[in-house]
This record gives C-alpha cells, structure tokens and sequence, in this order.
C-alpha cells in the first residue's frame, strides 16, 4: 500500500516538459520540510498499487505519468515503476530531491535539490546525474550544481504568496539565467494559467 496524497489529470506546469499532458501520482510523505513546500503531507490515504494503475489508467491519451510528492523515492521501486509501465503503456518520470537512490526503470529523472533551503538540508543529496536539474532559485550559488552529470538545467524562481516579494524572486532568476546561459528559465505555468 502507498500513501497517495492526490492523483490527477493535468499538464506538466514546469521544466522540460511543460505543456504536456501527465497524469499526477502525488504521494504524501517527505524526508525534507522544505518551507515553500505546496503538498500538505498530513493528508493522503493509503492506496493499493493495482488501485495507482486504475486510476492512472483512466487518463487514456496522457502518454506520461509523473511520481511526485512529498518525495516519491521514499515509496516506489523498480517493481512499481515496471508494473505502472506495463499496465498503463504510459512511460513514468519522477520529481525527487535527490536524497534516496531511484529505480533504474525511471525513464525520467527530474532532480531538485533542496539544499541551502529552510528546512531542505534534512538529507544530503546521493544524485549525481539526471535527464533535467531543475532547481528554486533564491540566489544561491549556481556552481555547486556543476559536477551534476544533466541534460538540461533550469531555474525557477521560488513562489510566494507576497506578490511583491514573487515579482523579485522572478527578477532576479531571470537575471540569474542571463548571467549564466547553461541554465533555462523555468516558469510554473500551472500556476499562470490556474490549473492544477
């Protein structure tokens, strides 16, 4: 059984594949407590994996799932991945900080690192390589994600409820991504467009 916090039928909102149709597998549970973290981890029922697949399985033309959390590499392994796989015929990508080992089935890795936030520094990072690097930017230094082996990096500046405060932190990530052209802008559509 897994502690599943939501499943749900949207776009992905951010990264590499924004725009694209995903179904959401978002399990409640975290080894961090990041302060700007938007999953509310005292929620969630336990939930049967043939139960995941069902539900997934109702989405027909989302070609993706994406494992998120909380910290999904707390619950899943190579046997889930391969039977959501299998079962679903969609291809699975999974949103991690980094902190746990992950399935070698995966065939997406979107590695966040919460270092150097409140509350992130809970666990070291053990990822070293992943297909995106998608990092919060609040002006931290942008070097100590270089011996991250990724295909792709971005930077996203971090939400907040303070409009003011929002406009700044999109400011300075944007000068962030000009001053360093290896990274990419990352926006958080999902929110833009007030959707899930």
């Amino acid at each position: 059984m897994y502690r599943i916090n939501e499943i749900f039928h949207s776009l992905q909102g951010e990264g590499y594949h924004t725009g694209t149709p995903a179904v959401f597998v978002r399990f409640s549970g975290c080894n961090l407590r990041c302060a700007f973290c938007d999953t509310q981890h005292q929620e969630g029922r336990m939930v049967l994996l043939p139960d995941i697949i069902a539900e997934v399985s109702r989405y027909p033309h989302a070609p993706m799932v994406v494992l998120t959390g909380g910290e999904p590499s707390l619950f899943v392994d190579d046997a889930f991945v391969r039977a959501l796989k299998e079962r679903t015929g969609k291809w699975v990508a999974i949103e991690t900080n980094g902190t746990r080992a992950l399935p070698h089935s995966l065939d997406w890795v979107t590695f966040s690192p919460k270092t150097g936030f409140e509350g992130g520094d809970g666990e070291p990072c053990v990822l070293t390589r992943c297909d995106e690097l998608k990092v919060v930017y609040c002006g931290q230094n942008l070097h100590v994600y270089d011996k991250i082996e990724t295909k792709y990096r971005f930077l996203q500046p971090c939400y907040c409820e303070d409009a003011a405060q929002r406009q700044a932190n999109l400011a300075a990530c944007v000068e962030a991504v000009m001053q360093n052209p290896g990274w990419r802008l990352s926006l958080q559509v999902h929110r833009v467009l007030g959707i899930r």
